[in-house]
């Protein structure tokens, strides 16, 4: 018992002081043989909170209060495994809401949001030659030609139903094996309740979603994928989080995971709440949420969505002007989170990829911590891509003065380590797709299409395509 109260204060103390990166093992629900759960959750500044679900007819279990650590925790009896429950919190203002668990790993499927209990992970594994091969090949020194897809729609059934995820690997893998593709990303399968966010208003940080099975069909399709040796990459998204008033908005009633300054939190540009990263309880919630992702379910790396909004105090539509305590407009909390999550990341995983969203020159994104960088592998190159773009959606006929578009990326091409991105993010929107972008009639745009994946391919840097521009997708 002494043990035990011993190592819970550890955990809680890591998770306040910005150092627990498996929060996850400590925080939410966690099964225990006897047929009950213990339950805990961070809400620092609620007035009560309890625990409801399946388990109690959805009337509260009350959680206590474990001195100053914010952190509440209890005993429930009878919670078996696919229960739905949900937290009830009491706000500072006597307002009682109904709050998600931050920790689930797993959720119910859309609309609902209720987290579900589930066993302790026993995933068996049949990756280690994958692992070992990546252990003693790091990635950054073989070829790597990534695979982009959305698996809600890269196939579904004739009904519209979503494929499973048992389904997506019977098709997906071979696909992408048959077409040279060494690697796939995923864009985001952490839960998420809006199809057309397209995953990146996330709502379950530990959780895949539920549309296309259980956690442990996930385990299972990154694991087969591992077989065929193929990689696999999750986009991550820890600079903000989904609208939603039951999710992490105002957890226990005060702001809680975003900034406390209300312009701060709001991101106007994409309807969604900043983290505070500079809070030492949210870097462990989302350091942790990135140790879970690639220690426990065996991704091959991160693709960190979004940096530029964690890089700069101005970033987001209405903030022009803003500036930090020395009057420039970095984001101080920002950049030193990433140094922190990549630092963190790569000492306990040394062979996987934390490859950076960032569209802006900011200087050494790929360069060590040490030397004042981001310490990222990977940065897409946003600037050859938008001008290769530009240069093959040209007319032949006036391509001649614009080579510039080509050559300039000569200049900094060896500035960063670099990704050559034709992402979801060309094709989106009304934006077109690769092969409709091109001039011409259709034979000239499928001409005008392989030339550029040609050029892009010669060009120094790792691939990315996005799913259909491999066949000329209209």
């Amino acid at each position: 018992m002494v043990k035990q109260t011993t190592e819970m204060n550890d955990a809680s103390y890591l998770f306040n002081t910005g150092a627990g990166f498996n929060s996850q093992d400590y925080l939410g629900c966690h099964l225990a043989a006897s047929g009950r759960a213990v339950f805990r959750v961070w809400a620092p500044h609620a007035k009560a909170v309890g625990v409801v679900g399946d388990f109690n007819d959805w009337q509260p279990s009350a959680l206590k209060l474990l001195g100053a650590t914010g952190i509440w925790q209890g005993q429930v009896p009878n919670v078996h495994a696919g229960q739905l429950y949900k937290f009830q919190i009491t706000t500072p203002t006597g307002q009682v809401q109904l709050k998600i668990d931050p920790f689930a790993q797993q959720f119910e499927r859309k609309p609902g949001d209720a987290a579900v209990v589930v066993e302790p992970m026993t995933m068996r594994w049949h990756d280690s030659l994958w692992l070992a091969r990546r252990k003693k090949s790091r990635a950054a020194n073989r070829p790597i030609n990534i695979y982009e897809v959305h698996l809600g729609s890269w196939r579904r059934h004739l009904d519209g139903s979503y494929y499973t995820y048992a389904e997506l690997a019977a098709e997906l893998i071979p696909y992408v094996k048959q077409r040279g593709y060494t690697h796939i990303e995923l864009m985001p399968v952490m839960e998420h309740l809006l199809d057309a966010s397209w995953g990146y208003q996330q709502l379950g940080y530990f959780a895949p979603t539920s549309r296309f099975g259980k956690r442990d069909s996930f385990l299972s399709f990154v694991d087969q994928c591992h077989q065929a040796n193929i990689g696999v990459f999750v986009d991550w998204v820890p600079g903000h989080f989904i609208r939603n008033y039951d999710a992490l908005y105002q957890y226990d009633g005060t702001p809680t995971f975003e900034y406390a300054d209300p312009e701060r939190a709001n991101n106007r540009r994409w309807g969604a709440w900043n983290f505070d990263l500079g809070k030492t309880q949210v870097q462990s919630f989302l350091i942790s949420s990135a140790e879970y992702w690639l220690d426990q379910c065996h991704l091959d790396g991160l693709r960190v969505d979004a940096v530029s909004n964690m890089l700069y105090c101005d970033y987001d539509e209405g903030r022009e002007g803003q500036v930090n305590q020395y009057g420039d407009n970095r984001n101080l909390e920002g950049i030193a989170f990433l140094q922190k999550l990549n630092t963190t990341v790569l000492t306990h995983h040394p062979d996987i990829l934390m490859i950076a969203e960032e569209s802006s020159a900011y200087p050494q994104v790929t360069g060590s911590v040490a030397n004042g960088g981001l310490g990222f592998n990977y940065k897409w190159n946003m600037g050859w891509m938008h001008d290769t773009l530009d240069f093959f959606m040209m007319d032949p006929l006036y391509r001649h003065d614009h080579f510039n578009l080509l050559t300039f990326a000569f200049v900094y091409m060896f500035d960063e380590r670099f990704i050559l991105p034709f992402s979801h993010d060309e094709v989106v929107h009304g934006k077109k797709s690769l092969m409709h972008k091109m001039p011409g009639d259709r034979y000239n745009q499928f001409a005008n299409l392989r030339t550029m994946l040609t050029y892009m391919a010669a060009f120094p840097g790792k691939q990315l395509n996005f799913m259909g521009s491999e066949w000329g997708s209209s």
